[in-house]
């Protein structure tokens, strides 16, 4: 499934006072089972532009397409991960992954339920409740939930900002993995420059007031990659550079 943005803006009108303009002229295609990060400054706009990809808000002006629709709400080809889990705390994990397929026969809810649990590698915790659950693992519930549905694109919102370091790196593997075996898009906003070179095959670096596209870094280089490599500490530098100049 492809995804353009076409001349995508969008203004947040205030009463008395002037409009914040979050996002001007963006223009961008993302191709089908592409990995992107998006990357730039607090405030320029990143998880504004994830939210209308999901529809959870609208564009000002110009417009996002799927396949050549333009996006008008939330639909089921798109699901999202924000940084916190967002898990319901009375239900066990099992049950907070059900919540994405209600809509689903109840054998058919199960079966999928098993599948997203396996892949996650929370099997062993299917009942357990949110509360007793680590920061990793609640995150890895979140993930499980996102693709239970089978969505063509996932969207990252900082999806693992909260956590530890090792557990962060723990995490940008899995998430390549699983990436690499399910084969959808993913859009990813971070501000960690060595995730995006980790785990993306393009990063967009963007600029703020307003929220705009400065550049966009191709990161080709094998999978997996090795952190401490030296093409890898290169492509961050350069990400890391981007990010002062813009």
């Amino acid at each position: 499934m492809i995804l353009e943005f076409n001349g995508l803006g969008k203004r947040f009108e205030e009463a008395q006072s002037p409009a914040h303009v979050a996002l001007r002229g963006i223009e961008i295609r993302v191709d089908s089972q592409e990995f992107v990060a998006f990357v730039g400054a607090s405030g320029c706009g990143k998880s504004t532009l994830l939210r209308i990809v999901c529809g959870l808000e609208r564009p000002s002006e110009g417009s996002v397409q799927l396949d050549r629709r333009p996006v008008s709400g939330p639909t089921p080809d798109v699901a999202m991960v924000f940084q916190d889990p967002r898990l319901m705390p009375w239900l066990n994990v099992r049950e907070n992954i059900r919540l994405a397929l209600l809509k689903l026969p109840r054998y058919e809810q199960d079966a999928r339920i098993d599948a997203a649990l396996a892949k996650v590698g929370l099997a062993e915790f299917a009942a357990a409740l949110p509360r007793h659950l680590s920061g990793g693992m609640a995150q890895r519930a979140a993930l499980a939930r996102a693709l239970v549905r089978r969505p063509a694109i996932l969207l990252l919102d900082e999806p693992f900002a909260a956590l530890d370091s090792f557990m962060r790196m723990k995490l940008q593997d899995h998430l390549g993995e699983l990436w690499r075996h399910e084969k959808f898009t993913a859009l990813f906003v971070t501000h960690d420059a060595e995730e995006a070179v980790i785990l993306s095959d393009r990063v967009v670096v963007m600029r703020s007031r307003p929220g705009r596209i400065d550049r966009e870094i191709a990161i080709d280089l094998p999978r997996p990659r090795i952190r401490t490599s030296p093409e890898v500490q290169a492509l961050k530098e350069e990400i890391i550079g981007a990010l002062h100049l813009s």
